[in-house]
């Protein structure tokens, strides 16, 4: 038998933006319900330290961050379930939530899924996650200062990443899959231009190679199939992210990439649904950035509800 509940606030995600918003909702006097999902924390959870998000002057560790982070929210009264959403129907009010053997009943959502970073899909390049290899470069490019490192794309996301980590890197390669990028021509132009970024054509990691730390790639070339071995000490997967709305795409309005439309900063097409973080962010991408939009979420979503009231 199914359960429900009915709620004034319930907030799908448990990363930087759900958890945030779940700590403003609930200051508020609103008791929130996070749907955190069996893979609790978001991408925060595959990164070791984290040195750019304000108040760890050492750093601090990303699980370590999104545990602060949960255990803060519990103690104002959120209520955090760590388990999936299977479905939603946001046709009618109240919207409808379905976990697994309960659905809940809520007056506004906060949609905080996040977006999955895209990977070349080999075993290696798992084992070395955190520990060499990383999908952000404004996240850890600092520790890779005056060493060699890899981006692997040729899109504007890896042109970016290639150009960022040329300022701090001793040397920057790009493996591109194709004889040309795919990047727009100013991202293309500045990156052919810098002196520090070297290219190699036509080809696509193998293997991620090392022993304990990332010491080079194994790169195979795709017109010719000769191997080859590229040492360096960092590999930055740069070939996209996928937002995960596949569950709202019904609902609300997306882009032709899958990002939820914001307007006027977190309110989605429908009204009471609300986004926070990289669901609708695919410019900045940062749990900073993500903390934040997680409060004007909660903010406006706190708004939305004092509105209904004046309304009755």
């Amino acid at each position: 038998m199914s359960e429900s509940l009915h709620l004034p606030i319930l907030v799908i995600g448990s990363g930087p933006a759900g958890l945030t918003a779940a700590v403003y909702a609930a200051r508020a006097g609103f008791v929130p319900v996070v749907i955190g999902g069996y893979e609790f924390g978001g991408q925060l959870m595959l990164t070791t330290t984290v040195e750019n998000f304000t108040g760890f002057p050492e750093g601090v560790q990303g699980p370590d961050l999104m545990a602060s982070m949960r255990k803060q929210a519990e103690k104002v009264g959120a209520k955090i379930v760590d388990r999936n959403v299977t479905k939603v129907d946001f046709s009618t009010k109240p919207f409808k939530v379905f976990v697994e053997n309960a659905h809940y009943l809520a007056d506004a959502v906060i949609l905080a899924t996040g977006a999955s970073a895209k990977w070349l899909g080999l075993e290696s390049e798992n084992r070395f996650k955190g520990k060499g290899v990383s999908s952000c470069a404004v996240c850890d490019g600092y520790f890779f200062k005056g060493q060699e490192v890899v981006v692997v794309g040729g899109g504007d996301t890896a042109m970016e990443d290639a150009l960022y980590l040329s300022k701090i890197a001793s040397g920057v390669t790009v493996i591109h899959r194709r004889d040309r990028l795919r990047a727009s021509d100013i991202m293309q132009r500045r990156a052919l231009a810098e002196p520090k970024i070297r290219f190699v054509w036509d080809s696509a990691v193998e293997e991620v190679l090392g022993d304990r730390k990332v010491e080079g790639v194994r790169v195979k070339s795709l017109k010719t199939g000769e191997v080859s071995t590229l040492k360096c000490e960092g590999v930055f997967v740069s070939i996209g992210h996928q937002p995960n709305t596949e569950l709202f795409r019904d609902f609300v309005d997306l882009d032709k990439t899958g990002y939820v439309i914001a307007r006027d900063e977190t309110r989605s097409s429908r009204e009471g649904i609300f986004v926070a973080g990289d669901v609708t962010d695919k410019v900045y991408r940062q749990a900073i950035t993500a903390a934040g939009s997680g409060c004007k979420a909660a903010l406006d979503a706190v708004r939305y509800l004092e509105s209904l009231k004046d309304r009755q």
